[in-house]
């Protein structure tokens, strides 16, 4: 298919996610361009410049913390006449949004971190718990995302109605642009994280989009998580009813997980009875485990290309074990007959609305370049050359609800093109890993802990 064909297609699968009419810089650069990846990087960049000064003018009028920061670096819109001046846009450190209070004080904070018009919010309770403030939230049309270390802290991200369907949009857009060789809106999923329609975790809220780009999802995790429930499965308890808790969860684990892995394998053998087309999206491993079943089984099955398979999370299966994405495809080839060119990894995070896709024929990580902005810094905030390893960071167009431009605690690596499919514009080589000092974090990593029983 090609990529003006899955715009047009893809345009009308989500119109419900597209403003009418199209009205700024950062919309136009994220719903105009006829693609993502493949876009000469002058018509790119005239997007994204427009896009970010537009979406750093807005923060700096509409939230105050972010203002003062400007001032505190002595930058403001008028600073920013070129891409060469983003560097002297002032990021927030990731840690930033792990500094919240608690009860109704949480509220307050998240109000704070807003550029957009916060509704009307009716917090019930003295003390209310996260969960109750960020159900409040919802209720007043404020999407509260979050994920989570190893230490059991969140990082908590308020999207308003527009930063969120465009979010949907994005990746959306972003994995079947890579994926458009498979794509058909009839095929069938299943998602690997767990159901959108039950937990504010951001790797289940982030792929709702799925249930419009396929005619039939199945989700593997079926059952409420809530900030509690993820606490207690990182191994962070308060009291002795959540360490019974954590006992209990350990225990319903290894059930639940054949019970998860059984399911899978089921609907592998009557989609490939059906000769249906299929795609798994998500954590990695809990596609891996069923992989190991198929094995120990001796079954394999040749989905060819009518088969996909999108990761996303990292790579982590067990505490001391990392699963390469070579040789994760290869098992998926393997076992289940899908082409490597049909097995792409995402990269993503919760404090952003960018999505960094594997082309098909290198598997390095692509760059929305329309309208986002990747940076990879040194240890004093430069820009590292091309080529060399730094820190992850980016300045993100399409947040309005909050300053999406944030250091990450990923050390990526960054080439100025990919060695491999042509495509024009900045990559990342295909493994990520967490910069030494940083908690372990990852979608990924969260499932493990919650559906693992150790």
């Amino acid at each position: 298919m090609l990529v003006q064909d899955v715009k047009t297609k893809l345009d009308e699968i989500l119109h419900d996610y597209i403003p009418s009419p199209i009205s700024n810089p950062a919309e136009r650069a994220l719903y105009e361009p006829k693609t993502f990846y493949g876009l000469p990087d002058k018509e790119a960049n005239e997007y994204k410049y427009k896009a970010i000064k537009y979406a750093f003018q807005h923060h700096y009028e509409n939230n105050r913390f972010y203002r003062e920061m400007c001032r505190e670096n002595d930058v403001s819109p008028d600073d920013i006449k070129s891409i060469d001046d983003f560097s002297k846009i002032p990021l927030i450190t990731h840690r930033f949004f792990k500094d919240y209070p608690s009860g109704r004080d949480f509220a307050v904070w998240l109000a704070n971190l807003m550029s957009t018009e916060v509704p009307k919010v009716v917090i019930k309770g003295k003390n209310p718990s996260f969960d109750d403030v960020i159900d409040a939230f919802s209720q007043a049309g404020v999407m509260v995302t979050y994920s989570s270390g190893t230490t059991g802290k969140f990082t908590f991200i308020p999207r308003d109605a527009s930063t969120y369907k465009m979010g949907q949009y994005a990746i959306g857009r972003s994995a079947i642009e890579m994926l458009r060789e498979w794509y058909e809106p009839d095929a069938n999923g299943f998602l690997l994280f767990p159901n959108p329609k039950k937990t504010n975790i951001y790797v289940g809220k982030v792929t709702n989009v799925m249930y419009d780009l396929v005619k039939d999802v199945q989700v593997a995790i079926d059952r409420k998580i809530t900030t509690q429930i993820l606490r207690i499965s990182m191994g962070v308890t308060f009291n002795f009813k959540e360490k019974m808790m954590s006992k209990m969860i350990k225990t319903a684990s290894r059930k639940m997980n054949e019970d998860m892995v059984t399911r899978i394998v089921n609907w592998i053998e009557e989609m490939h009875r059906r000769k249906e087309r299929i795609i798994f999206a998500g954590a990695p491993f809990i596609l891996n485990m069923a992989l190991d079943r198929l094995e120990k089984e001796g079954k394999t099955y040749e989905f060819g290309e009518r088969g996909a398979v999108l990761t996303g999370g990292g790579w982590k299966i067990y505490e001391d074990k990392r699963l390469p994405v070579e040789v994760f495809r290869e098992r998926v080839g393997k076992i289940l007959g899908i082409p490597p060119h049909n097995c792409l990894d995402l990269y993503a995070m919760v404090e952003s609305n960018g999505f960094l896709v594997h082309c098909p024929e290198g598997h390095y990580f692509h760059i929305p370049k329309n309208y986002f902005h990747v940076r990879v810094i040194d240890d004093e905030g430069e820009d590292v050359a091309y080529g060399e390893e730094g820190r992850f960071a980016f300045l993100d167009s399409i947040a309005m609800s909050y300053p999406g431009f944030i250091s990450t605690g990923d050390k990526v690596r960054i080439h100025d093109e990919c060695p491999v499919c042509g495509r024009e514009g900045p990559v990342l080589e295909p493994e990520v890993e967490r910069i030494k000092g940083e908690e372990i974090r990852g979608c990924a990593e969260e499932m493990r802990r919650i559906i693992m029983e150790e």
